[in-house]
């Protein structure tokens, strides 16, 4: 691998050992960037699916999957300031990398026993065959697992009309 990461020493890292790396990144930029974010019952799914709509435009991402449980967090306010922040307990996020026949799962969940946000690997192996992306550039996001917490996702709704509307005119 030419164009990824490096060892201390120059030494290019395989795709095996740069997509470790990738997951890691992704899971903590996810974990780092999101945390505070104002978040309620009505808006958990949507706050999700951004999240994972966000991290799918970042290379090697094969599929992402974020779940946001509000109930999780502390004292609701009042009135117009019902809601909470987004904290560790709430979020669980598992994200799947592909390079070539390399593939790494990886996840963030939330461990009471330790009172910490734990990143790990999931799984790290290679593909018995290459991907099938029918003409997607190398890298690039091919799907998303499937639906957030709550989600109502899929091609029936507003933005996914307007991009096949979009497409076809």
């Amino acid at each position: 691998m030419t164009d990824g990461p490096a060892d201390l020493h120059g030494t290019p890292l395989t795709d095996r050992e740069a997509l470790l790396f990738e997951a890691g990144i992704k899971l903590g930029g996810v974990f780092h960037q999101y945390l505070g974010t104002p978040v309620g019952e009505r808006t958990a799914a949507r706050l999700a699916r951004t999240i994972e709509e966000a991290v799918l435009l970042q290379p090697y991402v094969r599929s992402i999957r974020v779940r946001i449980d509000p109930a999780r967090g502390g004292p609701v306010g009042s009135g117009r300031f019902g809601y909470r922040y987004l904290i560790a307990e709430m979020m669980a996020v598992t994200v799947t990398l592909e390079r070539g026949r390399d593939v790494v799962t990886a996840e963030l969940v939330h461990r009471p026993d330790l009172r910490y946000p734990l990143m790990r690997v999931v799984s790290a192996h290679r593909s018995p065959r290459p991907g099938r992306r029918s003409g997607r550039r190398r890298g690039r996001p091919a799907r998303r697992s499937g639906p957030s917490a709550g989600s109502t996702g899929g091609p029936r709704t507003p933005r996914a009309r307007a991009r096949s509307i979009r497409r076809r005119g």
